[in-house]
Parts: C-alpha cells; structure tokens; sequence
C-alpha cells in the first residue's frame, strides 16, 4: 500500500445518519486516523459491521492505514465466528457491545483479551498478510465456508474507479444504504461514493419500513442499490405510486432479475426521468464486471449489459447452437484467489487479471450479454450467494439421521431430506443459520436420495 484508498479530501457532508448525526469529511479522516492509532499496521482486524457510523470509521480506517479487515456481519452465528476465529487467527475482533463498539485482541501471550489496545501493540507480531492484500470477504459465509476472497488496493482502485465512470458520479450524489456492507455489492456502494465526496445517507433500516421512506424524503436520496429480491418487495410495496422527486438511480446486481420486473422498472424510469441500471459482478471481481447503460435498459431486457471500462469478456467453451459458453472476464478488478486458511493470507496474485465466472452465457450482435446458466453448484438467495453443496454438509451436520440434497433455482431453494417429521426443523434451521427469510427454503420429504454406483448424488433425477 503507498497511499490511502479514501483521500477523504473533500469540503462537505461525508455522512448522515438516521439518528440525525451529521459527520463531515474533515471529521470523517480525524475519526478514521483516531480509530486506526489503536491498531498496528498489518493487522488481521475481523470488523463485525452493521449500516452505521462507526463501522463505518472502523472499515474507513483500516483501508487508509494498511490495517486488513475481514467484514462480517455483525450478526454472525458466535459457531461460525468461531470456527473463522480458530481458522485464520485474527489479531483484534471489533464488535457491537451494550452502548456502542469495542476492540478486542484475540492472540494476546497469555490469552487476557482483557488487555487494552494501546499495550497490545507491545505484543503484536506480524501475520503474514501479503503486501498487495487491503481486504477480505466470505464467499459463502452464510453457510460456514471458510473460504475467503483476498481482494487487494488495486483491485478496489480500479474498480472504484471504472464504476464512478459508467454510472457518473460526482459529489452531488447522496445514495441511501439498503444493502449490508459487508457484502460487496453493498461496500461497492460506500467505496464509489466516498471516492468522489458525495453524501452517504446511512441507514440500517429495510425497504419495508416507514422510517426508511421518511429517511429518504427528508434527506432527499439521489439513488439505492437493490438485488433481484428488493425489486420484488419494492414492486409488491406499490413503489411505483411514490413520488421521489431527488431519486436518478436505481442499480441492480446480485443475480438476475426476472425480465418482466426489469421491464417495469426501465418502464418507470423512462417515464419518470430516472436511470434504472442493472449490472452483473462477484465479489471475485472485487463488486462489478458490467452494467446495462440506462438508455438500452427497454430494448435489451434481460441483459446483464457490457463489460465496465477497463474490462473484456470472452465466451469460453463456445457451442455451436446458440452461442451458448462459460463467461470469462478479464480486467484489473480481478481479485487475487481464494483464502481458505491463515497461511493463504500470504499469497500473492495468483489470477493475474483472469477470472472464470462460472456462468454460463450468450452475446448477442451488438456485444450484449445475457445470462443463461450456472456451471457451478450456488444459488444467489435475496443476494446473497448460497453454496448448495456446503447447505447440504451443514444439515448433514445437526441432523445426523437423515440424508439430503439440494437445488432449486435464484431465491428459491429446494432442499430434499429422508425423514419426514424434520420437513419444519431443517427449514428453520437453514434460515436461521443462513440468517434470510424462511420461504426461500422449500423443504421436501424424499424417501430416497438418488445415488450412483460411488454414492454421488444424482441432482438430475431429483424431482
């Protein structure tokens, strides 16, 4: 790292929060500076984030002083929080306690976290963190993969950079949270804006709340992010009766949209004056891989749109009929691997620009894209992405006496289990565990799960 990500060199307003707090960019940095005189540089920091203001300072702070955190959500599983812990051996956790945050040393000699933070530095010892790594996200986290996704300070630059461009943002923008931030879409969101000076209005209030509207009129929101599933609620809430005079931008990514609710949203955009932008990405892409330029959003529905500035994609695997191959991108936002255990932290670039999405695509004769299959086994669930093969392990895992195996499709999971009493119990527990709504479980009784003659199952005869 040779400079901070965020120059925070701005005259105006960085932050206003729903409680009525109003933070400049000037008290931004001095908070971020404050925060970070409490951790050496270098250190593995687990930062256990909501939407609000001081996981913001907290993610701000390590980004500008070469500090490297793991977002999670502060609503982890204290099982998987600890089987992250045991697994890469953070320095510090910084977590919500009664009244506010606090920062705790994990790897203190005597195991005290009791000590303070300015006497750990005394005792900190380097991890090995490569150089190049400025940030870690979960994969499939929800279900307790230990995999993570290194992403490094150019990864973050160029494609801070590439969707500042294509979505043309300046600091006049005040764009309201509605996505966590520990997701990469949702971080993409503060990333972009912070780059630029705008005004994030920081909220951890949901779609379907008053207080989020009444938040968004009196603070005049410009724009919001949504996955597929915010698209659904927005439609079934009548969102198209609201008058929203400040909005010009709604994005979509986290998995395709349904083309008829696409249709309705370019529809209204185009009749209202507003960009509806949908965009494709993975968090292996550090957020963003292309956009469907607002103009084309009629004319192109159902497509993911074209690469972003500085980035290509090619079809590999091509077929014959229909043009149909596995999407490959490439570009400087591609991150550098996967992270599955405390020594891999120490990995340089191992994809060097190249990423194969595991999605299956087409192009058409203008050079748009369109999504057409999945090769690998996730679903994208309201957002977020679910390893069905790693669902199948945790359910394995409580409920030892019955076998099971999982599909469906985006938002709807179909999960087939030999024991038909647990039908209701396994369906709670993936919710509860996966930490998303209950109907997004189908939950079915099977008296046999379909094997072949080495004991896999065979997805294709599930009914």
């Amino acid at each position: 790292m040779t400079e901070p990500l965020f120059s925070l060199d701005f005259c105006g307003t960085a932050v206003v929060t729903d409680d009525g707090r109003i933070v400049s960019y000037v008290e931004l940095r001095q908070l971020a500076e404050d925060w970070a005189a409490k951790v050496p540089a270098r250190a593995l920091v687990f930062l256990l984030v909501g939407n609000n203001l001081d996981s913001l300072v907290a993610y701000v702070a390590c980004l500008n002083h070469g500090i490297v955190p793991l977002m999670l959500d502060a609503r982890i599983d204290a099982a998987l929080l600890q089987r992250f812990i045991e697994i890469y051996r953070p320095d510090f956790i910084w977590r919500p306690s009664e009244g506010g945050y606090v920062l705790e040393p994990r790897n203190t000699p005597n195991g005290d976290t009791s000590v303070s933070c300015v006497s750990c530095i005394s005792w900190f010892e380097n991890n090995k963190l490569h150089p190049d790594l400025a940030l870690l996200l979960t994969t499939s986290g929800s279900t307790g993969s230990p995999k993570l996704v290194r992403q490094s300070y150019a990864n973050i630059r160029a494609n801070t950079a590439s969707i500042v461009e294509y979505l043309k943002l300046d600091a006049t923008e005040r764009p309201i949270t509605t996505l966590p931030m520990n997701y990469t879409y949702g971080l993409s969101i503060i990333n972009t804006h912070l780059s630029v000076g705008a005004t994030i209005l920081l909220t951890d209030k949901t779609l379907m709340q008053r207080e989020f509207w009444n938040f968004f009129t009196a603070q005049q929101a410009t724009s919001f992010g949504g996955v597929p599933y915010t698209y659904e609620m927005l439609d079934k809430l009548m969102f198209f009766r609201r008058k929203l005079p400040s909005l010009r931008t709604m994005t979509q990514a986290g998995g395709k949209i349904l083309p008829e609710l696409h249709r309705k949203f370019a529809e209204y955009a185009q009749r209202e004056g507003k960009n509806f932008v949908v965009m494709y990405g993975q968090c292996e892409a550090t957020a963003r891989m292309s956009y469907l330029p607002p103009e084309r959003a009629l004319d192109k529905v159902g497509s993911m749109g074209i690469a972003i500035p500085g980035g290509r994609f090619e079809l590999v695997g091509e077929s014959r009929s229909g043009g149909v191959g596995e999407l490959v991108y490439y570009g400087d936002n591609v991150t550098l691997g996967y992270a599955e255990c405390a020594e891999d932290l120490a990995k340089g670039d191992e994809r060097h620009g190249r990423l194969e999405t595991g999605d299956m695509a087409r192009v058409d004769d203008e050079g748009f894209y369109y999504i057409v299959g999945r090769k690998k086994r996730f679903l994208k669930i309201f957002g977020n992405r679910v390893n069905l093969d790693e669902t199948e392990r945790l359910i394995k895992g409580q409920f030892r006496d019955l076998d099971c195996a999982c599909g469906g499709v985006d938002d709807k999971m179909r999960i087939f289990i030999t024991d038909q009493t647990q039908v209701q119990a396994v369906r709670d527990f993936v919710a509860e565990k996966t930490h998303l709504n209950f109907t997004a479980f189908d939950v079915q009784f099977l008296a046999t799960i379909p094997k072949n003659a080495s004991g896999k199952t065979l997805y294709s005869e599930l009914p």
